[in-house]
Parts: C-alpha cells; sequence; structure tokens
C-alpha cells in the first residue's frame, strides 16, 4: 500500500528536496504541497493524503495552528512536525493540537520515513528532544494529584488507554473492544479528563511511564 503524503512548508528548495527525496522511497508518494497554513484544511479535503509533513513558522498561518485545526476538522489525521525547533514553545503546542509525530529537519533522511511509517500506522515517533520535553512537562505538571487520578479509570477506560497506547485509532479500538466508535471517543475524552493531560500522546506516555499494563504484558 502506497503511504500518501502531504508537504506543508514555505520554503520551496525544503519542498523540492523532501518531495524529489520522499518519492524515491518505495510505497511513499507525495500528492501535494502548500506553503502555508492556511490552505491546509482545503488541500487536505482535496487530496486526502495519508499523512502531512507540516512545518511550524509559515506566513498567514502557522504549523500548530493549521494542526490544531485540521485535527479538530478529521481527528483522524496523522500529522508530523518537521522543523528546526525543539524547545518547549514549539513541541508542547505542537503535540497539544493533535502532531502525532515531532522531528527536527536535521535527522537522517531514513528516520524521516521511519516516522511517515509510524504515524501511517497509528503510532507516534517523536524526535528524542521532544519526548524529553514531553515528559519533563508531565512531570513538572504531576506530583500534585495526578498519581491518584490513574486509578479512578474504570475498567473500560484502562481497556481503552491499553489499546491507545499501542498507537489504535478510535476505529480500530472500537473493533477491538467491540463497542462503537462513539462510545471510544466518549471514554478517551474521560481518560484525558481524569489523567489531566491534554491529548492521546501524553496520555500513553504517562500510562507506559507509571508501568500501567505491565501486568498484561504477553
Amino acid at each position: 500500500m502506497t503511504i500518501k503524503v502531504m508537504l506543508v512548508d514555505d520554503h520551496l528548495v525544503v519542498l523540492r528536496g523532501l518531495r524529489f527525496f520522499l518519492n524515491t522511497q518505495p510505497n511513499i508518494e507525495v500528492v501535494g504541497e502548500v506553503n502555508n497554513g492556511s490552505l491546509v484544511l482545503e488541500k487536505y479535503e482535496e487530496l486526502q493524503p495519508d499523512v502531512v509533513l507540516m512545518d511550524l513558522m509559515m506566513p498567514v498561518m502557522d504549523g500548530i495552528e493549521a494542526t490544531k485545526k485540521i485535527t479538530e476538522a478529521y481527528p483522524d489525521v496523522k500529522v508530523v512536525v518537521l522543523t528546526s525547533y525543539s524547545d518547549q514553545d514549539h513541541v508542547i503546542p505542537a503535540l497539544q493540537a493533535g502532531a502525532v509525530g515531532y522531528q527536527l529537519k536535521d535527522i537522517d533522511p531514513d528516520e524521516l520515513v521511519k516516522t511517515i511509517h509510524a504515524a501511517y500506522e497509528g503510532e507516534k515517533y517523536l524526535h528524542p528532544k521532544a519526548t524529553h520535553l514531553l515528559l519533563s512537562e508531565m512531570n513538572d505538571q504531576g506530583k500534585k494529584t495526578r498519581t491518584p487520578a490513574l486509578y479512578k479509570l474504570t475498567a473500560r477506560e484502562k481497556d481503552v488507554l491499553q489499546q491507545v497506547t499501542l498507537g489504535k485509532s478510535n476505529k480500530e479500538i472500537a473493533t477491538v473492544l467491540y463497542i462503537s466508535e462513539k462510545t471510544v471517543k466518549t471514554h478517551v475524552s474521560n481518560i484525558l479528563s481524569k489523567l489531566q493531560v491534554h491529548d492521546r500522546t501524553q496520555a500513553a506516555i504517562y500510562a507506559m511511564k507509571e508501568d500501567l499494563f505491565k501486568d498484561q504484558s504477553s
């Protein structure tokens, strides 16, 4: 199966370089590109790509706002941030906006390919600096009341959270647990609220950090 990728970056050289490189990769096809965040939603509706490769600093609308808008309109969209910024002011807002991947532009090209494949499969793939910042933020927020909150999850919410940690989409979780996709969305919303996290990525990392499912591994 070919992974359809849409590029979002305001630098023509970057766009051309990414397009040339990715189109040489097996199972990846660049189906379109835009040079500012305000055009992302319109182009996404037209092209229906599997993965959106998103820059952060762009004119008209930045990548964080564009990511927020597209994930609100299409909850199952896979957005991978590709940027030059690895500071907390960019990493955390991008992940909170719904990005499932975060990489820096100086990474090895093969790592970018791995990130795209991981996003397509519903898995999170973050640059080590992004992971470090995310865990640091969670540690800073924690230590207050979040550990007790873990035990407020119902049995079904824990089932859903376990599937989230495996990188599964709402549709996939619904199939595995034999419940409706709408019910899954409700459970996910309750989980985020109880764990006091912003998104599925943080919930998954929190669960793994706390070894919530260590006794259920096969």
